[in-house]
């Protein structure tokens, strides 16, 4: 992995762990655990979406939303794990 991937990583995760803050309202957790949870979230979705036939086309655009929809999961379940 070279380091410029690494930084697009990195910022497509903080995006998406922002919109999924957004989203979610109130279960985020500040920026470095955003961008950890849009990381998580980023490597969920591109496991399950695809075994689940759902797939889009490459791109910026198209990685932020699989990943904002990976960490609004992983959010969502993180909150039914407190709860209980």
């Amino acid at each position: 992995m070279v380091f410029s991937s690494i930084l697009a990583m990195l910022f497509i995760g903080a995006v998406a762990g922002w919109l999924s803050g957004k989203i979610m309202e109130g279960r985020g957790f500040g920026l470095f655990g955003n961008i950890i949870v849009g990381v998580v979230g980023a490597f969920l979705a591109g496991t399950i979406f695809p075994a689940l036939g759902f797939a889009v086309g490459g791109g910026v655009f198209s990685s932020i939303i699989f990943a904002t929809l990976g960490a609004v999961i992983l959010l969502f379940l993180i909150g039914l794990v407190r709860r209980g």
